[in-house]
C-alpha cells in the first residue's frame, strides 16, 4: 500500500484486538498481506482495502462460533475468505481450502506460508471433483453460489453427521425456501443466525445446514 491509500479504521483497533485475542497476530498478518497484494492479484477490489476488516476479515470470523468440532473444508476459498481467517483463529484444527483457480491456489499456498498459518491444506478443484480425497465434518463457503447449488456440490464432502456453515446476505430466507426440495433430498434442515463480532460492525448472516 502507498501513503495515499486510505486507512481502514478498524485496522489495529483495540476492539478488534480484543475480539481475536491471542490469535490476532496471525489474523493481522493475513489481513496485511491481503491488503498489500489483494488488488494487484485480483482478489479484492481497490475500494475494499479501506474496509477490509469489516467487509472481509470480521465477516469471515463471524462463522467461528457455529463450526462445532471436527475437520473443516472451505469451498471456493478464493482470497482465503473465510477459510484462511478461520484457520488463523483456530490453529489446533485442520482446515482444507478447496479452490479451482490456479492463481488463487498459488495465493493460498503463499499466504499460509508467509503468515505462519500451518494448519491448512490447499486442494485445487471444485467441490464435486474432490469428494474422493476430502471428507469434512464442517463445510464452509462464502459468496460461492446459492444454497441449493452448494448443497448439491458439497454434500458428498460431508461426514455422516456433518454440517454446512455458510455466509449469506439478506436473501438467506428466500434461498432456503428455494432450496427446500434439495434440503429434503439430502435430509438437511436450515437455520438462520445473525452473528455479531465487534461493536459498530454490521452483523453477519450465517446459515447452518445440519442433518435432521
Amino acid at each position: 500500500m502507498t501513503d495515499e491509500t486510505p486507512t481502514d479504521p478498524l485496522r489495529d483497533s483495540a476492539a478488534v484486538r480484543e475480539y481475536f485475542g491471542d490469535t490476532y497476530p496471525r489474523v493481522l498478518a493475513f489481513a496485511e498481506l491481503l491488503a498489500a497484494q489483494g488488488v494487484e492479484r485480483g482478489l479484492i477490489g481497490p475500494r475494499e482495502v479501506e474496509r477490509l476488516w469489516e467487509r472481509h476479515i470480521l465477516n469471515s470470523a463471524a462463522l467461528s462460533p457455529f463450526l462445532g468440532e471436527g475437520r473443516v473444508a472451505d469451498v471456493g476459498s478464493g482470497a482465503g475468505l473465510p477459510g484462511m481467517v478461520l484457520a488463523a483463529m483456530d490453529p489446533a484444527r485442520d482446515y482444507v481450502l478447496i479452490e479451482p483457480m490456479e492463481r488463487r491456489v498459488q495465493w493460498l499456498f503463499e499466504a499460509a506460508r508467509e503468515c505462519g498459518i500451518d494448519n491448512v491444506r490447499v486442494v485445487r478443484g471444485r467441490a464435486e471433483e474432490v469428494a474422493e480425497s476430502v471428507e469434512a465434518d464442517i463445510v464452509t463457503a462464502r459468496a460461492v453460489a446459492a444454497i441449493d447449488k452448494l448443497v448439491k456440490w458439497c454434500a458428498p464432502l460431508l461426514s455422516a453427521d456433518g454440517r454446512l456453515v455458510l455466509l449469506k446476505g439478506r436473501s438467506a430466507s428466500d434461498e432456503l425456501e428455494r432450496a427446500k426440495y434439495t434440503l429434503r433430498k439430502h435430509r438437511l434442515t436450515g437455520q438462520i443466525h445473525i452473528a455479531g463480532t465487534v461493536d459498530g460492525v454490521e452483523p453477519t448472516t450465517v446459515v447452518v445446514l445440519s442433518h435432521s
